[in-house]
């Protein structure tokens, strides 16, 4: 059974719709990739468990003080 063919909203050339295609199923395997590189990135900013955990703690502790 033959792929589905879809035209690239991005750069308007046509694809084949593969199973394992990673990205958006309306964009070709090249316009996806500036998105995936993106994301990819964006994740190793908000890596910073410590960080995460002082946050966390910090808005527990204006959240559920005892003001007397």
């Amino acid at each position: 059974m033959p792929f589905p063919i879809k035209v690239c909203v991005v750069c308007e050339e046509e694809f084949e719709l593969k199973p394992d295609k990673p990205g958006f199923a309306n964009r070709c395997p090249e316009c996806s990739l500036p998105e995936l590189e993106a994301e990819d990135s964006a994740a190793e900013e908000r890596g910073d468990a410590g960080l995460n955990e002082a946050r966390r703690s910090a808005m527990k502790n204006l959240l559920y003080r005892k003001d007397s």
